[in-house]
């Protein structure tokens, strides 16, 4: 429908009195509602923020200038997006056009871009487990299939890398990946289009991008747009990974908006419904009856500090988070995860019984490796026993590191890891040993015989002793196979 169409469809129209960047107000829309859809008569689009007893407050969507005396009219709902199998592959901005043409992509319906949640009647609980591929989130951090785990840690020291590892294992398992770049680089746009086309998962993934440079209304509505079209192939009984990058960029936009309307600010000059606007959109994934999104957004620290206004709102809102570690990075570990820091409060319930005594048995450990390496530092001798604990130690972390593009399927991982426990690689050099698992990562997925022993050895067992001595047990099975 056109202009005229829907000034015959709603019977007012109205003018632009203001413009300011990215707002415009106009008068002559007594009709008008909070979040409508408003066209103006140059085709441009906006979207209904404020009402007040002589003017109607509307956010752009465009970089355009609405000029004074622009003619405008109400559309009568709610903004909405094109959401359908049409979108796979693809690259779009927020109002569903081609990110590149700016053409309109033709979808099979429209839906809502902003909607109540769903209640608890449609949601079940969140059981099954959800594998990233990253050795450090399954063994002990484990998220849970329609979990919301927020990603946080200060800039360029991994998380982005981390959440191309996640999508990429959860796209060769069949599930739907929806990746909202919100405001983010041109060229950072550009590397996870190459990393998805490199690693041939195009067919299974979505991008919604905004930069920096896209008007503000757009940058703000990108999660939501994401999250509309994550919720139509869940209501297909699609299990979705939903990644919003980064939710601390969406806030400061929203921010922007709101002190340009001249809106009351609170605590860092933020308004004072960010917690409501970013617990809305984010209360939409979930597990449900049908399908489940399981949501990532990301949150960036600034100097490590962990005490910012949107940051402890968004840990309030999700189920737990895992933090990048700027001192950890330093040292050189990839991925920079810090163990001690990170929680997951759902994950663990959707653990096997095998999987949780692996967790309890690793975390234990590393917090031991953490008080002997402190030890060290006073200059003690060392016994026997902390020598073995340091050795050990070596070997573990070897096991930790991992490179972006590597995605380790859980078996194979749990194999791994109770094979350093048991000794069975203790007198490999460190260099011998990362490449010698990682060999074994590739043979799992490559030979039937040794997927086969893998399966095997981790089946029935309840308790990180019974496998490792099931793996010492089979250790001339396990040499014999060869990459």
């Amino acid at each position: 429908m056109k202009f005229d169409d829907y000034l015959k469809k709603t019977g007012e129209v109205g003018y632009v009195v203001r413009s300011l960047q990215s707002l415009a107000y106009v008068e002559g829309l007594p009709g008008a509602k909070s979040s409508e859809l408003i066209i103006f008569e140059d085709g441009n689009m906006g979207r209904v923020i404020g009402l007040y007893e002589e003017e109607v407050e509307i956010l752009l969507l465009t970089a355009e200038v609405v000029g004074v005396g622009t003619k405008t009219v109400r559309v009568g709902g709610r903004l909405e997006v094109g959401v359908g199998e049409a979108l796979l592959g693809k690259s779009i901005d927020p109002l569903v056009r081609d990110y590149l043409t700016g053409n309109p992509i033709k979808t099979q319906q429209n839906r809502p871009n902003d909607i109540t949640p769903m209640g608890i009647s449609g949601r079940v609980n969140i059981t099954k487990p959800f594998e990233t591929g990253v050795s450090w989130v399954d063994l002990i951090v484990p998220l849970g299939r329609g979990q919301r785990e927020l990603v946080i840690g200060d800039r360029k020291i991994g998380k982005t890398d981390f959440l191309l590892q996640v999508m990429l294992t959860a796209a060769k398992r069949g599930e739907i990946c929806v990746y909202a770049a919100i405001a983010k680089n041109k060229q950072d746009v550009k590397e996870a289009q190459e990393f998805i086309a490199d690693n041939d998962i195009t067919k299974n993934t979505i991008l919604v991008v905004t930069t920096a440079s896209s008007p503000a209304g757009l940058i703000f509505l990108a999660p939501y747009t994401a999250m509309t079209i994550a919720e139509y192939f869940r209501d297909g009984g699609k299990d979705v990974l939903l990644i919003l990058d980064d939710m601390t960029a969406h806030a400061k936009y929203y921010r922007e908006i709101m002190l340009l309307a001249k809106h009351f600010p609170g605590r860092s000059s933020y308004p004072g419904d960010i917690f409501y606007v970013q617990s809305r959109l984010l209360e939409r994934a979930g597990n449900f009856s049908k399908g489940s999104i399981t949501a990532l957004p990301v949150a960036e620290l600034i100097m490590s500090d962990m005490s910012g206004y949107i940051q402890t709102n968004l840990m309030a809102i999700t189920d737990g988070h895992i933090l990048f570690d700027t001192d950890y990075y330093n040292e050189g570990r990839r991925p920079a995860i810090n163990p001690f820091l990170s929680v997951s409060r759902v994950g663990h319930q959707t653990q096997s019984v095998l999987m949780r005594d692996v967790s309890r048995e690793a975390t234990s450990f590393l917090v031991k490796l953490s008080e002997v390496r402190q030890y060290m530092h006073f200059g003690a001798e060392l016994s026997e026993s902390t020598r073995r604990i340091l050795a050990l130690g070596e070997q573990v972390m070897i096991f930790f590191e991992q490179t972006p593009q590597s995605s380790i399927p859980l078996p194979i991982n749990v194999v791994m890891f109770a094979g350093i426990w048991a000794g069975l690689w203790k007198d490999k050099k460190p260099s011998d040993l990362k490449t010698h698992l990682a060999n074994l990562v590739t043979l799992y997925q490559s030979d039937k015989n040794f997927f086969q022993l893998v399966e095997e050895l981790v089946s029935g067992k309840k308790t990180l002793s019974e496998l490792v001595n099931a793996i010492k047990q089979n250790s001339e099975k396990l040499m014999e196979h060869k990459q």
